[in-house]
């Protein structure tokens, strides 16, 4: 099966597919930082709107959602009642790739976006999925948006110890509160988990090729 995993850099997802025997290529505006994508030379560094059209099997999206969510509501909403446009025309442009991504010429589709901004009137999601279902004993609740795919089955289900992410804009000590800590770039917070990775190769990795 020749599968295309969108906006990711980790290669985590692209490798769990591959280590399947699956002809998996990750796609980035950034480099790669797996050195198994490195080694096999699948990873594609650019736009991935350019290349939704090369006969994918199925692609797994993970577009950014920096202007999406509703974590960042506060930077949405800085005074009660007044939306920042600024912001806002950022989401709204975000919505766009999100949904080309949706609605992409390939068979078989999964985009996932943490809980949206209400203002920005997102499509239905699927299901939602947290990481104890998968083995990671924390939580951080993810949409799916599926197209010919299956509903991801939870394979490990543990007690959940606390957050990822953190939250609770109003706590002194932030840095405490959550496992991915406050001051971490949302680039290391935006790595698929290990566990969900795996299961997404494992369900989904069927048909041609797989």
């Amino acid at each position: 099966m020749r599968v295309l995993v969108a906006c990711e850099f980790s290669g985590i997802v692209r490798d769990a597919f591959a280590n399947r025997g699956h002809d998996a290529w990750s796609c980035d505006l950034l480099p790669t930082e797996s050195e198994q994508t490195r080694a096999e030379g699948k990873h594609i560094q650019g736009d991935v709107l350019s290349v939704l059209n090369d006969g994918w099997d199925l692609m797994i999206a993970h577009p950014p959602c920096t202007y999406l969510s509703n974590a960042g509501a506060y930077r949405l909403y800085p005074k009660k009642g007044q939306l920042n446009m600024e912001r806002y025309a950022k989401g709204i442009e975000a919505k766009r790739f999100f949904l080309a991504l949706l609605n992409a010429p390939i068979p078989r589709v999964a985009v996932e976006n943490p809980v949206s901004s209400g203002v920005f009137r997102m499509p239905q999601w699927t299901q939602e999925i947290q990481p104890y279902m998968f083995g990671h004993p924390v939580s951080k609740k993810t949409r799916l948006w599926l197209k010919g795919l299956p509903l991801l089955l939870p394979t490990n289900v543990v007690e959940r110890t606390g957050p990822y992410c953190p939250a609770g804009t109003g706590r002194k000590d932030r840095a405490t509160y959550g496992a991915a800590k406050r001051g971490q770039n949302e680039k290391a917070r935006s790595i698929t988990f290990p566990g969900i990775a795996a299961a997404m190769a494992e369900q989904w990795g069927t048909g041609s090729g797989g």
